[in-house]
């Protein structure tokens, strides 16, 4: 096992969650818990933070406090930040393992939180000790962490190659190491009153509140606008993302990232030249690698693992558990799934 990652929650049962089958409920009752003191060191790491780097943005973020799955559509449910546990696999519900049932399957609980916040928490030398604070007073290692929910995406393309970018040294976090596509869903994309969508001013729950199906295409659309952004890919050529669960980074005290599938209708040599056109957001990586689907099979002990950052290590977990790209009909059985993957 990697110390750097783990996986939250896994929809292996049904090669992952279209948007219609994910929803979402945001109170202000899932904000991370605070006092005094803790605002203070909050104020005190993002003084020092601006002052050595004007142009930090404090935006609001999302924050992952639980999730939930439907119990009529998969009997066990589990909720909580700290729980890392994987869901019982199942081949495909064409298989008759489960019934192909309408509507949202996965819900998952949200509250606002900042930048600023995480800086302060996550990303703060004292995340260890509020970790365990939380468990004691607040039976919730998480509880006064920020706790920003991120995503990332698998970027598949036509000819069976996945994407991966190597980050540039400039960045903040994981320099130098190769990546997948990502970033945050944004909370003022959602809110009204943030025409721009650009604002460091605190957003309300209450204005998340009024649209939570807006809240689930935010979550869904923003990794297909990462990969645009990073990779310079039109999102015509993106296919739906596909949900493949959540992973946690360890080396930012667990913070959560969403991590979908997403096919791409163009080759790698296609994909290739785009991405040395430059996008939207170029300056952040300097190299384009693409994997064989097969090596994705890939773990702690091949030579390739320990250059991939704590967001790509977690998403090829979920891509090996989930397999969303993995074709079966209902006239296969589960012996004939075991040699298919045992042949990948």
């Amino acid at each position: 096992m990697d110390p750097d990652v783990s996986v939250l929650l896994e929809c292996a049962v049904w090669r992952g969650l279209a948007e219609a089958e994910v929803q979402v409920e945001v109170s202000e009752s899932f904000n991370r818990q605070t006092d005094a003191a803790l605002e203070s060191h909050i104020e005190e790491v993002w003084a020092k933070r601006v002052t050595r780097e004007p142009w930090l943005f404090n935006g609001s973020k999302f924050r992952l406090h639980s999730f939930t799955f439907d119990s009529s559509k998969f009997p066990p449910s589990q909720t909580g930040c700290q729980f890392t546990k994987h869901l019982p696999y199942c081949d495909h519900p064409a298989l008759g393992c489960l019934a192909a049932e309408a509507g949202p399957r996965l819900t998952l609980r949200l509250g606002l939180t900042s930048y600023k916040d995480f800086l302060g928490t996550n990303w703060s030398e004292r995340a260890g000790a509020l970790r365990r604070r939380g468990e004691t007073e607040l039976n919730d290692p998480c509880g006064l962490l920020a706790q920003p929910l991120g995503v990332g995406g698998v970027l598949c393309t036509s000819d069976g190659k996945v994407v991966l970018i190597r980050r540039s040294q400039r960045v903040a976090e994981a320099g130098g190491l190769l990546d997948i596509p990502g970033g945050h869903p944004e909370p003022q994309a959602v809110c009204p009153c943030v025409s721009d969508g650009v604002s460091q001013d605190p957003i309300s729950i209450a204005a998340v509140q009024r649209s939570p199906k807006a809240v689930v295409s935010e979550i869904f659309s923003s990794v297909c606008a990462e990969i645009r952004d990073e990779v310079n890919v039109p999102l015509g050529s993106l296919g739906g993302p596909v949900l493949m669960g959540v992973a946690l980074n360890h080396t930012s005290a667990g913070r959560p990232s969403a991590e979908f599938y997403v096919s791409c209708s163009l080759t790698s040599e296609e994909v290739r030249e785009l991405y040395w056109r430059g996008g939207a957001e170029a300056n952040e990586s300097t190299d384009i690698v693409f994997l064989s689907t097969k090596l994705l099979q890939l773990d702690s002990s091949r030579p390739l693992w320990s250059e991939l950052c704590p967001s790509a290590k977690g998403a090829v977990l979920l891509y090996q558990l989930v397999r969303p790209d993995a074709s079966i009909g209902p006239e296969q059985t589960s012996s004939d799934q075991q040699k298919h993957d045992e042949k990948e």
